[in-house]
């Protein structure tokens, strides 16, 4: 019996040691998103990592968890969830996507602890400096790019006139008016006019509905004034939905939204239901494309194929798990290559952060964008294009 036993502890030690299936994990994962209401894309993207490596309760190495709807309130909440993922002793990389105020909070608290642990912040809204006080990753949309990205997009599907619409709120933030600013002098040089107009706050006292009606009010009246070949970008996701309808409807340019989805606005515009295709971006983008051919739209309305939140969310955990097995660095290169395996033909591109003030490059900051693509038409190639030097240094 004592010898039946040994020899079973024996091949059960050889079959975990030589099975890595069978095998303990050799580390964990974390990722902190939002709950479904408030951002589902970036939540699917966890569950699309947890799909692939399995969760940490069933023997998987992704440990998911969500925080607060009502984070700002709730902040201290925050930081003790995020925090609390480096009480596993096999957690080797944390990520938070989106990374709210109190990620740096956070993270400074797992590296006091556990400096082993990688730090990723996916699309932060902490202040560069402070949020690369302690992150070992920090990624957000490349609208410094994009400034000049979108008009030349623009100008590919056709347009001759440029109207960007946005109201006082958004235009004090810096990295809004910077994009506005150079989407007007990316304009000016390649032969569209350019025009901006305002539109209401949905946080005002009119409300989401009182700017959603303001924008289908105006956008006839604007391609009456502009012409019918004008092409239209807001910077506020309520705007987005009639800003769609009306274009569909009355004709115009729609390049791609502020963050840039298929889910977002184009459900609402054209009254399809996408709930079969829930997580399948490619399934998705072709019941939208049907619908826009259908309509009479081909060529006039682009987004990004794939959601920047649900990549976000998967491909920074496939980055994680990459660096932790040696098979990637903390590098551009490294990041679009884990992004891209989630989106299959779209290529992402991107660069690093630079400080306007100082002049310095934070290779630990990168800034992405994922190439445009026009329904009934495909992709831009906006992935290949060189954003010239002069742009960047436009304030």
């Amino acid at each position: 019996m004592k010898r039946v036993i040994i020899l079973t502890a024996i091949y059960l030690f050889c079959v975990g040691f030589l099975s890595p299936a069978l095998a303990a994990p050799a580390c964990h994962i974390g990722i902190c998103t939002e709950t479904v209401s408030q951002a589902e894309d970036d939540l699917r993207g966890a569950e699309r990592a947890i799909q692939e490596y399995g969760d940490v309760a069933s023997g998987g190495i992704i440990q998911h968890i969500t925080y607060p709807d009502n984070f700002m309130q709730e902040m201290e909440t925050v930081i003790s969830q995020i925090a609390g993922l480096a009480d596993d002793p096999l957690m080797k990389a944390i990520i938070v996507n989106n990374s709210i105020p109190g990620t740096t909070e956070a993270f400074r608290r797992v590296k006091e602890r556990r400096p082993d642990i990688l730090c990723f912040a996916g699309e932060a809204h902490e202040d560069p400096g402070v949020i690369g006080s302690v992150a070992d990753l920090i990624t957000n949309v490349n609208n410094i790019y994009r400034g000049y990205l979108i008009p030349l997009a623009a100008k590919k599907m056709g347009a001759t006139d440029f109207v960007h619409i946005s109201f006082p709120r958004h235009m004090s933030y810096e990295l809004l008016s910077r994009r506005r600013n150079i989407m007007e002098a990316a304009c000016n040089d390649i032969g569209l006019k350019f025009h901006f107009e305002t539109a209401p706050d949905p946080v005002s006292d009119v409300g989401v509905a009182g700017a959603q009606q303001f924008i289908l009010e105006k956008v006839p009246a604007w391609l009456e004034k502009y012409g019918p070949n004008t092409a239209f970008f807001c910077t506020n996701d309520a705007h987005t939905e009639p800003l769609i309808r009306q274009i569909v409807a009355h004709g115009g340019y729609f390049v791609e939204a502020d963050l840039p989805s298929p889910l977002m606005g184009y459900p609402g515009a054209l009254g399809i239901d996408l709930s079969a295709e829930k997580g399948d971006f490619q399934a998705i983008v072709k019941k939208i494309e049907e619908a826009i051919i259908q309509k009479g739209a081909s060529g006039r309305l682009g987004t990004w194929a794939y959601s920047y939140g649900y990549t976000n969310s998967a491909g920074l955990v496939e980055l994680a798990r990459r660096v932790i097995d040696g098979e990637a660095q903390l590098d551009l290169e490294s990041l679009t290559a884990a992004f891209e395996k989630y989106t299959p033909g779209a290529r992402w591109n991107g660069s690093y952060y630079v400080d306007i003030n100082t002049g310095i490059e934070n290779r630990r900051h990168v800034l992405l964008y994922q190439d445009t693509y026009v329904f009934g038409k495909g992709f831009l190639g906006l992935t290949n294009e060189q954003v010239p030097d002069k742009y960047l240094n436009i304030r």
